[in-house]
């Protein structure tokens, strides 16, 4: 097993990623665990584009906000498309087991409606049932990391024999995600749609049911979290970082990352934010 990105924050978080087996990597873009030193902190999730199930695998709680207020998440939990901005912290010394998906990954391994699940936190036995329960009491029951990472594997994999009509519009879906990214491709869904042979209708219902969003959203979301890596960075004026991303002006810019961030880019810190581990641009 490969580890593919390492990370230790100030706030004494490790996090690993890995690589999936070769039959899951056009759904999985890695596997991750997220380990806390300390009994509590808080931070903040943005927009990645992408959808994630994770695992507490230890005795520490998560808790998202809202109002001032914080609830604990279930102890499998799916993050659907996180679009504003989502305050959460930790109690206790937290050790989650994450699978990202790609924008069109999850749709496989789920029975719903993705966009059902945008900007919340759900309980994944809710939605999965009694496998994915079996599946955590056994990643409990199992010491070693490798062990953990093909429990998940095989569990997919079982989930991926049965999911042959849904993988049918895949190749589109990816192929339209291709063209998102290709600078200057995405004129209108007209045309866009027209490259595909379908109605402009269909195209956004289908890619709103495989990603739980539209084109122009996973398009904007996609250049703000090239933006949030390059502020990160701290290299490069704002000015530069806006033209670089695509935007028009920096006015644009510190728009959007504000409708993602809350905070102007600016007086975003990154030295104090995990956001950076979540994107798709690290």
């Amino acid at each position: 097993m490969l580890d593919i990105f390492i990370f230790e924050f100030l706030i004494s978080m490790k996090y690993f990623e890995f690589e999936p087996v070769e039959a899951l990597k056009k759904y999985v873009k890695c596997y991750y665990t997220s380990e806390t030193e300390v009994t509590h902190f808080s931070d903040h999730a943005f927009a990645t584009g992408c959808i994630e199930v994770m695992f507490n695998m230890g005795t520490g709680k998560w808790q998202i906000g809202e109002g001032g207020s914080f609830t604990t998440t279930p102890s499998v939990e799916l993050w659907g498309q996180i679009i504003q901005p989502l305050s959460f912290r930790s109690v206790g010394k937290c050790n989650m087991l994450g699978i990202r998906f790609y924008p069109e990954g999850a749709f496989v391994f789920l029975n719903d409606e993705i966009s059902q699940f945008n900007n919340q936190i759900t309980d994944m036995r809710a939605v999965a049932g009694k496998p994915i329960e079996v599946l955590h009491e056994q990643l409990l029951e199992t010491n070693l990391l490798s062990n953990r990472i093909a429990l998940i594997e095989n569990y997919l994999l079982k989930k991926l024999e049965l999911s042959e009509r849904k993988i049918h519009r895949l190749p589109v879906i990816s192929s339209v995600l291709t063209d998102l990214a290709t600078e200057g491709s995405f004129d209108d869904m007209h045309h866009m749609a027209a490259r595909y042979g379908f109605t402009s209708r269909y195209l956004q219902k289908l890619f709103l049911q495989y990603t739980g969003l539209t084109p122009k959203l996973h398009q904007k979301i996609s250049r703000f979290q090239k933006s949030l890596v390059l502020v990160s960075k701290g290299q490069l004026s704002l000015t530069s970082i806006a033209y670089e991303c695509g935007y028009f002006d920096q006015s644009h810019f510190s728009r959007d990352f504000k409708l993602f961030t809350g905070i102007n880019p600016s007086a975003y810190a990154s030295e104090n934010s995990t956001a950076i581990l979540a994107s798709p641009n690290k």
